[in-house]
C-alpha cells in the first residue's frame, strides 16, 4: 500500500501540487578573449555573496535586454549587448521577505562589455569585482551556475560560449 501512495504521489498529486518556477534573467558580463576573458560578479544586496546581475522580467523589454538593464542597475554596465539567445540558465531558491522560498530558473546572456560606470543605481548597495571563469565557479553558489563558469574556464584557451 506504501509503495502505490508513492507512486500516486510521484506520478500524479506532486506534479500538481507544486507550482511552477518563477523565471529571472541574468546578465553574465565578460571582457576581453580567450586565457584573458575576466567575468563580473557582483555582490547580492541581502546576503553579500557573489552573484551575476539578474533580475525579473521587465514589461516592454525582450529578455536579453531586461538582462543588459539589471546589469545597467545592479553592476554599472553600458553600452553593451547581450547575446539574442540564453547561453545556459540555472536554478536556485530564493527567499522571499515572507521568509518562503521560491525556487526560480534564470536563463543567462552572455554581455559583452564595453563599459563600466562608476556611478550606477546600486551601486552604493553593492560591491564588483572582474575574476577568471575558475575563480568565479569557486566564488558563486549556485551548483548550475558553477557549471557554466566551470565551461567558460575549459573554453578560455579555444571555442567559446555562443553569444
Amino acid at each position: 500500500m506504501n509503495v502505490a501512495l508513492h507512486a500516486v504521489w510521484d506520478a500524479f498529486l506532486r506534479p500538481l501540487l507544486q507550482r511552477p518556477k518563477k523565471l529571472q534573467v541574468a546578465a553574465l558580463c565578460r571582457r576581453g578573449s580567450g586565457a584573458e576573458r575576466e567575468y563580473l560578479l557582483i555582490t547580492s544586496r541581502d546576503t553579500g555573496r557573489w552573484i551575476i546581475p539578474k533580475g525579473w522580467p521587465i514589461r516592454g523589454l525582450n529578455s536579453n535586454e531586461t538582462a543588459l538593464q539589471e546589469a545597467w542597475e545592479e553592476a554599472g554596465v553600458k553600452n553593451s549587448c547581450a547575446s539574442s539567445a540564453p547561453v545556459g540558465r540555472y536554478t536556485y531558491n530564493k527567499r522571499r521577505a515572507s521568509g518562503l522560498e521560491v525556487p526560480v530558473e534564470t536563463l543567462v546572456y552572455s554581455v559583452d562589455v564595453r563599459d563600466l560606470a562608476a556611478e550606477f543605481p546600486e551601486a552604493g548597495e553593492r560591491k564588483r569585482k572582474w575574476v577568471k571563469a575558475s575563480d568565479a565557479a569557486k566564488m558563486v553558489n549556485e551548483p548550475e551556475l558553477k557549471t557554466i563558469f566551470h565551461n567558460c574556464a575549459k573554453n578560455a584557451g579555444g571555442a567559446d560560449l555562443p553569444g
